[in-house]
């Protein structure tokens, strides 16, 4: 357990993603630090682009040992990624392994043998050496494939029931909501009798959220959605709404809607719209066209960026070991993720298996076993 192999990706400033496995020494861990054995590392939406940037993947080509991958990026997109440009950095958000060595501290010796949950945004690796602090601690029962996700997504759904009740919302909107995190948010709102809009693409996508119970599911196809918007809205009187989509004109749309709602029973002059703030936190980029406001929505309304390691870092210590403590107690239930292939780290190479996974379909979750094959 001297090396361990792990993935890095970098962008050089001529225009190339070089996608690599390597091998890295592992160090001593120091008085509060553990080494854990990584079992699990999801691929999630937020590890594409830390992964691979802009570059144009259907031309990406594996070299001949299968260990390094390139493709090209278009010199017009460089200056999107110019702050990480001929650097070789580690990516994986999160995973999930066996605590095989620890520090001398009694805190890191209590974790030998246990399965946690870490989060360092270096998780491609057999082996990572990491603070106490990164790691979430599970039940005995719990396996490291059970925990791979326990940061990213059920975090997130708690995170942003947080975020409403400290704004003073009662209700929420959620795009993409047949998501593993749309899924987790609507186990948790319908735990704590949370009124939420859910906003999906097609029926598949409806059907998933009925089977949990979720009753708010607006179809964007449908030609009676802007209609059935208003209705979901009128009748949870959500003022704020998570987007995940983030180009096109929906941000607009569930700002108009929501004025619409609230003014209904205006009476005179009603120059500034409602007074009730209606916000919309863009937190996804599955859409990378510009974001249209149609501005036709009063003059109390706020649109920003959301990211949660921004909104944990504003809650006190206590309120985010509780959550934690959450997400272990339901990583099985309410925060369970259900993936659709194994990958080893070779495997997640591959360019047809990467045309997948970059694909981020619903229902399609891929997770990276390091130690698979080796």
């Amino acid at each position: 357990m001297k090396t361990s192999q792990q993935l890095f990706t970098e962008i050089t400033s001529t225009g190339s993603l070089n996608l690599s496995l390597q091998v890295v020494n592992i160090p001593e861990p120091k008085a509060h630090e553990v080494i854990v054995k990584i079992e699990a590392a999801p691929i999630n939406p937020s590890d594409m682009w830390p992964m691979f940037g802009p570059a144009n993947l259907e031309e990406a080509r594996l070299n001949s040992e299968e260990t390094s991958l390139t493709a090209p990026v278009h010199k017009s997109m460089l200056p999107r990624v110019k702050s990480r440009l001929d650097q070789v950095l580690p990516i994986g958000n999160e995973g999930a392994g066996t605590v095989v060595a620890a520090g001398d501290s009694p805190e890191a010796q209590a974790l030998l043998g246990k399965t946690v949950g870490v989060l360092t945004g270096a998780m491609y690796s057999q082996y990572c050496c990491v603070p106490i602090q990164a790691c979430m601690i599970h039940k005995e029962t719990t396996t490291a494939k059970d925990a791979a996700s326990s940061f990213v997504n059920p975090l997130t759904a708690l995170a942003m029931v947080e975020t409403m009740r400290t704004e003073g919302h009662t209700a929420l909107v959620h795009t993409a909501a047949a998501s593993a995190l749309g899924q987790m948010l609507n186990k948790v709102c319908l735990q704590e009798n949370i009124d939420i809009v859910n906003i999906v693409r097609n029926q598949q996508q409806a059907n998933i959220l009925k089977e949990i119970g979720a009753i708010h599911i607006c179809n964007s196809s449908d030609s009676s959605f802007k209609g059935d918007l208003y209705k979901a809205i009128k009748e949870t009187g959500a003022t704020l709404a998570f987007d995940a989509i983030g180009g096109g004109d929906l941000v607009s749309d569930l700002l108009s809607t929501m004025e619409r709602v609230g003014s209904e029973d205006a009476i005179g002059f009603n120059t500034y719209g409602s007074e009730a703030n209606k916000q919309v936190y863009i937190y996804g980029g599955l859409d990378f066209s510009p974001t249209i406001l149609n501005r036709a929505y009063g003059m109390t309304w706020d649109i920003g960026g959301w990211l949660l390691m921004r909104c944990l870092g504003k809650l006190p210590p206590n309120k985010v070991a509780e959550l934690y403590k959450k997400v272990a107690n339901e990583i099985t239930t309410t925060f369970a993720s259900n993936f659709t292939q194994e990958l080893s780290l070779q495997e997640a190479l591959s360019p047809t298996t990467i045309m997948k996974y970059n694909a981020k379909k619903t229902g399609e979750k891929y997770f990276i076993n390091p130690s698979k094959n080796s």
